[in-house]
């Protein structure tokens, strides 16, 4: 009688620490896979907030600049810098085949003529 009950306690340890070692690996396996990220601001928010800027904390690279106007596209490869008399800037999608078409088709809708 002893002797069967220590098998099955020997037994059920055994079976135990094998569905645990089994489980370790699971959990390392999800968490290897990518994760999407949230569809919410928070991320971003804690990134600005926890960026340290003693001038103009550009808000969307998080470049630290001395003007607003000084801020760099976030893709440059793709995107044309825009910047206005007022000091402010803009960046655009590059359009065309030309340098500076984006500039241009943002001139001519400042007048009115696009």
């Amino acid at each position: 009688m002893y002797l069967l009950l220590l098998i099955g306690l020997l037994s059920s340890t055994t079976l135990a620490q094998f569905f645990n070692f089994g489980n370790m690996f699971n959990q390392q396996h999800q968490q290897a896979e990518p994760q999407n990220m949230p569809s919410d601001s928070d991320w971003y928010q804690g990134q600005y907030e926890g960026a340290r800027c003693d001038k103009y904390l550009c808000p969307h690279t998080l470049s630290c600049v001395h003007f607003p106007h000084h801020c760099p596209c976030a893709f440059p490869a793709v995107e044309d810098k825009v910047e206005f008399g007022e000091g402010s800037m803009v960046c655009a999608s590059k359009g065309g085949y030309k340098t500076g078409e984006a500039a241009r088709k943002i001139e001519l809708a400042r007048k009115g003529l696009l």
